[in-house]
């Protein structure tokens, strides 16, 4: 930290991130070049044949060129290993081992190539020992020549050659109209930048205008959350690793845990939700289909919901409505152990924003269930990450309705169905005295939540049970009118009811404090310590 600067433009990787790459090409350098120089030392007397001579010179300047590389890679590591992740000033000469380095790969190049040619030259007719070895030379330096090109593929930063000029730049950026433009010409290639990347991960997908809008949304996301910072990969490893040091440290020093008693009143209410918890997370567990039904049962789940993969159950199918269901039927009845029957819509459609859900009877509570699916696909994903906020019309005396934008229009979608297609209608025709209730896991948590409040005006008796719903779903006010009829349940850990575009700005900020408070280098993550100077005023890093 910050990010190496080479040919005018800044790269992935800082200067300190190279000592234990350099000591690994160390290693192999060495024990390549004794390799060489043994085979050389045995070998001489032997090269006395045709086209020996011109071995003999490939050989020796090979054991001087792979010392000379020795030398620079060992002096990389050194300087690497210099100063703190905060403090580059020690390593301020590493640029140019690494241009010196670099340069080392031209002669390298051509005496692979010099030796491929010799060796495929039939006129070569020395020791069956030497021609091998030589052969494995030349294959090992192309292995190392094409492993740097993928490193400096990995490492190659788009935005750099922009940063550059930006960041070593004295004037302040927001002096002069000249550094306004290049700021607002850093954000618009920032996010084309992160918009084609999150094209190439999700090039299997659709491209309709849901799935274009959840595009831009997610580079503006990240765009926005690395703009301010100048962190490399390694740099936020470390950061985490420094934090995770910390919060151990802190719960070792806890000695007092604060517990509230509950009035038989609360006692009796909380043990009834948790009694209905229990029995409805079989609904929101069902709305994934077979994949998480094998995945708890991987010894006996295929074998159970084996037979309905190859049944054909086409009547079935048209009494219940929805899309052909196959294995994911057998899985839901196994899950729930209703009958089949007793499930008025399934629908597995998955697109960005538009989600797999079902609707069936549950006699037992007798109420009408509706649960939507989790995140389980990169549609999924990106309908979490269109994390912007949204504002909703609803037909209640709620100001400020705010949502997170991607699952407000997950709800949305699943809301037309049941009330479009006339969905609910049929559920209530069936069994017109069951009240309603929605389910969900995670992302389907948050659209259950959110669908619950647009079904609140319809169906006042309307209740959700929300399994680990998303961080930062809803506004302040929606979620204080949503208490009573909400019920949201977190088991222990899980990171998704803490997960937020404002939790992580904290932890963006975390980071950058406790690295710029540690005193040892990079590579000695494990061993790092935090200096004792005040934390009330933090140095940038």
């Amino acid at each position: 930290m910050p990010g190496m600067v080479l040919f005018g433009r800044r790269w992935a990787i800082a200067s300190d991130d190279l000592v234990f790459p350099g000591a690994f090409e160390l290693f192999f350098r060495v024990a390549w070049w004794i390799g060489i120089l043994v085979l050389y030392l045995k070998q001489k007397g032997k090269l006395n044949c045709v086209g020996g001579a011109l071995l003999n010179s490939y050989l020796i300047v090979l054991i001087i060129l792979l010392a000379v590389i020795i030398c620079v890679v060992s002096a990389v590591v050194y300087v690497s290993m210099k100063g703190t992740i905060c403090n580059p000033g020690p390593r301020k000469s590493m640029p140019k081992l690494v241009y010196i380095r670099l340069a080392l790969f031209l002669p390298e190049m051509v005496w692979a190539s010099l030796g491929a040619a010799w060796i495929a030259d039939s006129g070569v007719h020395c020791d069956k020992t030497v021609v091998n070895a030589i052969i494995a030379t030349v294959i090992v330096s192309w292995i190392i020549i094409a492993s740097t090109v993928v490193t400096v593929i990995i490492v190659f930063d788009p935005l750099g050659g922009k940063m550059s000029p930006y960041s070593t730049s004295s004037t302040d950026p927001l002096d002069t109209n000249d550094s306004s433009q290049l700021l607002n010409g850093l954000k618009t290639a920032a996010r084309s930048v992160w918009e084609t990347r999150i094209k190439l991960m999700c090039c299997c997908i659709g491209k309709d205008d849901h799935t274009r809008v959840a595009f831009s949304s997610t580079a503006e996301l990240f765009s926005t959350y690395f703009s301010d910072t100048d962190l490399v990969p390694s740099d936020i490893a470390a950061g985490l690793t420094l934090l995770h040091q910390q919060q151990d440290k802190k719960r070792k020093d806890l000695e007092e845990v604060v517990s509230h008693s509950l009035v038989a009143s609360q006692e009796s209410d909380l043990d009834t939700e948790l009694e209905n918890c229990h029995h409805y997370v079989q609904f929101a567990a069902a709305a994934y289909g077979w994949p998480l039904y094998i995945y708890t049962n991987p010894f006996t789940g295929f074998c159970r919901i084996g037979g309905d993969c190859c049944r054909n159950r086409t009547a079935e199918y048209e009494f219940i409505g929805g899309d052909h269901l196959s294995c994911h039927f057998g899985s839901i009845l196994k899950t729930t152990g209703l009958h089949y029957r007793d499930f008025i819509h399934i629908s597995f459609h998955d697109k960005v924003f538009e989600l797999p859900f079902l609707v069936a009877l549950d006699h037992r509570k007798e109420t009408i269930v509706v649960a939507v699916r989790g995140t389980m696909s990169l549609q999924d994903i990106l309908t979490d990450l269109s994390a912007e906020s949204e504002s909703l019309n609803l037909e209640c005396e709620v100001q400020d309705c705010f949502a997170h934008k991607g699952i407000s229009q997950a709800a949305k979608y699943v809301y037309q169905r049941l009330i479009s297609d006339g969905i609910l209608s049929q559920a209530f025709s069936i069994a017109p005295e069951y009240r309603l209730v929605v389910v969900g896991h995670s992302l389907g948590a948050g659209a259950a939540s959110l669908l619950a409040i647009m079904l609140k005006n319809s169906y006042p008796e309307v209740k959700c049970y929300a399994f680990s719903p998303p961080r930062g779903l809803l506004s302040k006010s929606l979620s204080e009118y949503s208490k009573s009829f909400i019920v949201s349940l977190v088991l222990g850990k899980d990171v998704i009811p803490r997960l937020s575009v404002t939790n992580l700005e904290d932890l963006k900020r975390r980071i950058l404090r406790v690295i710029a408070h540690c005193n040892k280098p990079k590579r000695i993550p494990n061993s790092v310590s935090l200096s004792v100077s005040s934390w009330k005023n933090y140095p940038p890093c």
